[in-house]
């Protein structure tokens, strides 16, 4: 033979012996990931669950705050809007109360009023229970004079100056009242 097919089966030899050598070194590699024990996989997958759900958990809290502060955000602009139409309330409930000698007046300020509760009633908007005769409450009155009334009991309403109003659980105006001692 000549050297140069020695050489050649040389050098094919040695590739063949280095190819072995890689696949040897292959499965030895697999054999071993195959050998990990179950508890290192189990832990692993223990791993990545516990942060699925703390993902999950975070993402509904998250979502949750969203609309908690989408629906404080139109209670807040209701407020404000509300707010600035009192005046008018106020101003038209006196104008029903004063006597007039003109009946048609009378009766477009009362429309005017009707219109305008029911528009307060479409924005969830609801007068505060405030009469002569109800008891106190500081949470939804504003107690501006006290009077020493023996036919009234204690804490008891006994004149409302201004009406109060609310929308849901959130007070807008206080009703501004009378209250017996």
């Amino acid at each position: 033979m000549s050297k140069k097919k020695q050489t050649e089966a040389t050098e094919a030899e040695q590739k063949a012996a280095e190819q072995a050598a890689d696949a040897a070194e292959q499965q030895a590699a697999s054999a071993e990931t195959a050998a990990q024990p179950d508890d290192e996989w189990k832990a692993k997958f223990d791993e990545l669950n516990d942060r699925y759900l703390r993902m999950a958990a975070e993402y509904d809290n998250f979502r949750k705050r969203s609309q908690r502060e989408r629906e404080q955000a139109y209670t807040d602009a209701v407020s404000r809007a509300v707010t600035a139409l009192l005046p008018t309330y106020d101003n038209l409930e006196r104008a029903i109360k004063v006597e007039t000698a003109d009946a048609e007046y009378k009766k477009g300020v009362e429309m005017t009023m009707t219109q305008l509760t029911e528009s307060l009633k479409g924005l969830n908007v609801t007068v505060i229970e405030a009469s002569a005769g109800t008891t106190f409450d500081p949470n939804f009155h504003n107690a501006v004079m006290h009077v020493e009334d023996e036919s009234l009991g204690e804490n008891v309403i006994a004149e409302v100056f201004q009406q109060g109003f609310q929308i849901g659980d959130k007070v807008i105006r206080h009703a501004m009242v009378k209250v017996a001692n």
